[in-house]
């Protein structure tokens, strides 16, 4: 299970973040500022930190500006009320992975920490394997046994999101979002042609299939 941080000065949105986190399977632990936050984090693994830019004594920039010179490279997800660009090049100057406007949408938050975790965990893990086949995150590529072919990028990360949680149903618009882009102009029948080629080039192969769910998406099995 991963555990999150939520650092943020406003009691009441503190406890409604830790409730929806809480409620979407996550452990949470919760500060009002840098300083515990900081402390927390000597105690305690934390995988993504959701963080408020407005805390008194240390803002969110001067936080993940410290995070990042002790060498911390979790993910961290910048929450602010101030909606001008230069607000979010400074946060992403800071070392920030990804910006949220208040008033904070429940399902978006949702959306963004489950992409800031997917990628670290690729950024960790790189390879996949599942009985005869390897993939391999840094090449793109697919090894079956013993043959390497490299694979479109996003027929590859659709392949590997699928097959990183073996039976969990994933929205059309999840599998967008993570993989093509919030901002994508691509309408999602995209994904329904990108699974039937992954079907047809593993075809025969009985380590996994990919399962459509009616009306809902797609989820992989895997059998190795």
């Amino acid at each position: 299970m991963f555990h999150l941080m939520v650092v943020e000065d406003d009691g009441n949105t503190l406890k409604w973040m830790e409730k929806v986190l809480s409620r979407a399977g996550y452990t949470v632990s919760t500060a009002e500022d840098g300083n515990s936050a900081f402390d927390i984090l000597e105690r305690v693994k934390i995988d993504l930190v959701i963080l408020d830019v407005m805390l008194p004594e240390m803002d969110g920039y001067e936080f993940t500006r410290q995070l990042r010179a002790v060498g911390n490279n979790m993910p961290v997800l910048m929450v602010t009320a101030r909606d001008l660009p230069e607000y979010r090049y400074e946060g992403f100057i800071a070392g920030a992975d990804d910006y949220m406007l208040k008033p904070v949408d429940e399902n978006e938050m949702l959306l963004r920490i489950r992409a800031l975790l997917r990628r670290a965990g690729i950024a960790n893990e790189k390879t996949l394997t599942l009985g005869g086949i390897v993939l391999d995150y840094d090449n793109l590529s697919v090894t079956v046994e013993g043959q390497t072919s490299t694979l479109p990028a996003k027929e590859f990360m659709l392949l590997y999101t699928l097959l990183s949680y073996p039976g969990k149903i994933f929205t059309r618009i999840q599998l967008m979002d993570e993989i093509w882009g919030m901002d994508t102009n691509s309408s999602d029948s995209t994904i329904n042609v990108h699974i039937n080629r992954l079907r047809k080039r593993f075809e025969g192969r009985n380590e996994f299939e990919i399962v459509a769910i009616r009306g809902i998406g797609y989820k992989a099995v895997r059998n190795d």
